[in-house]
This record gives C-alpha cells, sequence and structure tokens, in this order.
C-alpha cells in the first residue's frame, strides 16, 4: 500500500509539473505556420514572399543558432533592408519560445 501511495505522489508531482510546460509543436503552429508551414518549408504564400527558411534542410538549420532563433521570435525579425520580415511572437513566455525554436529542429532532415 504504501508503494501504492508514493507511486500515486509521484505520478501527481510529474503532472504537476509537467502541465505548465510549454507544447511548441501547437505554439508553432499558431503562430509561426501561416509562414514557415506545418512543415517547416517556408513554401506558404506569406513564406514565399517574405523569403521564409526551409527548416527541413539541414544546412539551413546548421546556420541558424539556437541563440539566433531565440531572438527572432522573441525580438521579430529584419531584413538586410531594414524592413520587418517577422514580427515578435505575442504572449509567448521564455520557456514557450524554446519549445518553439525545440519544435522548429524536428524538420531538420
Amino acid at each position: 500500500m504504501k508503494k501504492l501511495v508514493a507511486v500515486i505522489v509521484a505520478g501527481m508531482a510529474f503532472a504537476a509539473l509537467t502541465a505548465g510546460a510549454a507544447d511548441g509543436k501547437a505554439l508553432y503552429e499558431e503562430q509561426c505556420a501561416k509562414c514557415h508551414g506545418k512543415d517547416g518549408k517556408g513554401q506558404t504564400t506569406m513564406g514565399k514572399k517574405y523569403g521564409a527558411k526551409d527548416y527541413t534542410d539541414a544546412k539551413v538549420q546548421e546556420k541558424v543558432t539556437d541563440a539566433a532563433a531565440l531572438k527572432a521570435v522573441k525580438d521579430g525579425f529584419k531584413g538586410e533592408d531594414g524592413k520587418v520580415l517577422m514580427k515578435p511572437a505575442e504572449g509567448m513566455s521564455e520557456d514557450d519560445m524554446k519549445a518553439v525554436v525545440a519544435h522548429m529542429r524536428t524538420f531538420k532532415k
């Protein structure tokens, strides 16, 4: 009986810790897929218009550091001409942003 109680308590603690965990895929699909595509290829109308990168390409992924990706999500991204290509994420915590970047990394082939 003591073992059962310990297992239940441990399970509840794990559930409490993961309940607030960011869902990178859901956040990506909600805020990023319009341009970058659900598949990460950037072949949407908006992605083509603004030159979204193909995140399924390993070479593209190698060039984008996690720090640079987090900065782009947090602060937005401007082209060389200063034109805004990507607006900052809305309503995302730092953990949410990290989860989105982690999800973006799953596209690499």
